[in-house]
């Protein structure tokens, strides 16, 4: 796992000072202890930190052909490099290292941008062609790895793996986006589509970008979407044994590293999985960590150790307090823009943990995403049956009333208040769905904003985006819509940034073989019954590892990381919350009411509202602000 950035003059072949792309590795070197190096030429600079995980002697960055017509500042794991290469040299092609990152350099001289359909793992990289005096970025399909541009008033396109990298240079103005606000308040991060500094974009997952000198810089280019379109057939037994063998293949393919591995392990259905398919593959005990919590409504440890137990892992647990906000300033320093996913405290612990004796961890991400994991898509999924038995008019009169007078309970069952059930009810499917996966509603935004901010707003609505996504979905079923949203919106914009940060944040490579594309290609194929049965996620997954796994480990709630934000806000942290309402950044910015947000931190910290995570999202957004725009 590395960090890369660069400079590209799009319009002249401008001289790029090599001291301005090393400014911009600076900031980044968490991401790549083990070496660094910039590569530069008329009209263009690469940069390139190293994380050794293949090759550790022979592949230093940025490298270059033999000839030196085209250079690579590549970050990320090709996992099907050997049968590549192995292809290439049938064709003639001569290999001078063992690393992956040489068969992208031959891919793209054998078969030009086509080479990214052939590449099998997580990646995001600068590809420079002095033959055509091009400059080519690619990212991999589900957005594992980052990558952050910009073009400037100079006419050159800046790019590096984060925020961070870009602002370093000094042409890049610091603007906030007002509607990257909005977004950031609906769902605790800003998505991949858009930057808290106006002008930075990301590039999209799957998407590449080509930047030919003299000629105007053209929109990215999708290479790859996911599709819930066809459908699988077959029995039972013969699906089951297709995932087993997908399954298989995706995690001893992400087992190749010349450096300790091992796996991150909750006790979880995901985790367990990837630690019983390693164990199956392994010759040598899995290295296995965990984080528990010292309060026993939020720990799990008993659960791993089980698992751990059963595949004779080398098991490590490290026990922590729930109460771990000391890491605030960390998380903002790492993230660059604002997040509000509170996972992120033990998510960075367990990859402390982790470091400590590997280089690389296997996750379970990405299994909830594309078997249908979460509560929200079991909701979807029985709210839709309601819909279609209901007709809209009458379902917007009767649980659109019954909605707005219900209170917001919740200290009630969770079937009672999981997702507002009414509202959820009164709306269509892709509205519905865009509230559930929200931390805040339209209307609490707009209640916190200033007159100024709505009118700034333009009419921008966070939701929408989760509506468009739904409407254009290639999928034939309300569930394959949902996951398709999460898939391209919630995925990489919270879950994939949460591990990239937390993981680089101490130099640890953090691989998802349940992200492997083929395998969610197999599951967005599968019938709605095979994803969501009865009262059961991810059904196929549980079914197929019933030989493996435990069954109270298969079948038992979710938890996932839990932090006690609420209580903390009440507690250590009240003064951060009356901070930020009597005078902080938030209040500089002139887009927030602050009289009201220092009515919702008294109602919160006197117990007649709990506006817990509210207040997490505006102290993150607060500390974020500060350092980004020198707001405090």
């Amino acid at each position: 796992m590395c960090g890369i950035a660069g400079i590209f003059f799009v319009e002249t072949g401008k001289p790029v000072d090599e001291a301005r792309v090393r400014a911009m590795l600076a900031p980044m070197e968490h991401r790549g202890p083990d070496g660094s190096g910039v590569w530069s030429a008329t009209g263009v600079g690469l940069g390139h930190l190293r994380l050794s995980i293949i090759d550790l002697g022979g592949g230093a960055q940025p490298m270059a052909t033999p000839e030196g017509d085209v250079v690579i500042t590549f970050n990320g794991e090709i996992y099907n490099f050997g049968a590549l290469r192995a292809e290439l040299e049938a064709r003639g092609h001569v290999f001078r290292t063992n690393s992956d990152t040489e068969v992208i350099l031959h891919g793209w001289r054998q078969w030009g941008e086509g080479v990214v359909d052939r590449l099998h793992g997580m990646f995001a990289f600068a590809l420079y062609d002095q033959r055509t005096q091009s400059l080519w970025l690619a990212r991999d399909r589900f957005g594992v790895k980052p990558l952050h541009y910009a073009t400037l008033a100079d006419g050159s396109l800046i790019f590096a793996s984060e925020l961070k990298g870009l602002l370093a240079h000094p042409g890049l103005r610091r603007v906030p986006d007002l509607t990257a606000i909005e977004d950031y308040l609906a769902y605790g991060y800003v998505p991949d589509d858009t930057s808290i500094v106006k002008g930075v974009k990301k590039l999209g997952a799957g998407e590449t970008l080509l930047a030919i000198r003299g000629r105007p810089l053209p929109p990215p280019r999708r290479y790859w979407d996911i599709s819930f379109s066809d459908r699988e057939r077959g029995k039972q037994e013969d699906l089951e044994d297709e995932l087993l063998g997908r399954l298989r293949e995706a995690v001893r393919s992400r087992m190749v590293a010349d450096v300790p591995l091992g796996a991150f392990l909750s006790g979880g259905v995901d985790s367990s999985t990837v630690v019983a398919l390693m164990a199956e593959a392994s010759s040598q005990p899995v290295k296995t960590c965990t984080i528990g919590f010292d309060v026993a409504a939020l720990d799990e440890t008993d659960y791993a150790e089980r698992i751990a137990r059963r595949f004779a892992t080398d098991h490590r647990t490290r026990v922590v307090s729930p109460d771990d906000f000391g890491l605030m300033d960390k998380l903002v320093d790492h993230f660059d823009e604002p997040f509000a996913d509170a996972s992120a405290l033990p998510t960075f612990r367990v990859c402390e943990l982790a470091r400590e004796t590997v280089t690389v961890a296997l996750s379970g991400d990405g299994a909830d995403e594309g078997f249908a994991g979460y509560r929200r898509h079991l909701f979807q999924h029985r709210e839709e049956m309601i819909r279609g038995l209901v007709p809209a008019p009458l379902r917007r009169g009767v649980f659109g009333t019954l909605g707005a007078i219900y209170p917001k309970a919740d200290w009630a069952p969770r079937f009672l208040r999981a997702k507002t059930t009414l509202l959820g009810l009164a709306a269509d499917a892709g509205e519905a769905y865009a509230t559930s996966v929200g931390i805040t509603t339209g209307a609490q935004r707009a209640a916190i904003f200033t007159d100024l901010a709505r009118q700034g707003l333009n009419g921008h609505r966070a939701e929408d985006r989760y509506v468009a996504a739904m409407r254009d979905a290639p999928a034939r079923d309300p569930i394959d819509r949902a996951q398709y949203a999460d898939l391209k919106i919630w995925l990489p914009g919270d879950i994939l940034t949460k591990t990239d940060r937390m993981s680089m944040a101490v130099s640890l490579e953090a691989r998802e073989p349940l992200l492997d594309h083929r395998l969610i290609e197999f599951a967005a194929r599968l019938p709605v019954r095979q994803r969501i049965h009865g009262r059961s996620g991810k059904y196929l997954l549980k079914k197929t590892m019933e030989d493996m796994l435990p069954m109270d480990i298969l079948y038992r709630q979710k938890m996932g990381f839990s932090t006690p934000v609420s209580q903390w806000f009440r507690g250590a942290l009240a003064g951060e919350a009356r901070a930020i309402a009597g005078g902080s950044a938030l209040a500089r910015t002139e887009w927030f009411d602050m009289r009201r947000i220092a009515r919702i931190a008294e109602a919160h910290r006197n117990g007649t509202s709990d506006h817990g995570r509210l207040l997490w999202q505006l102290v993150m957004l607060d500390k974020s602000l500060t350092r980004l725009f020198n707001l405090g």
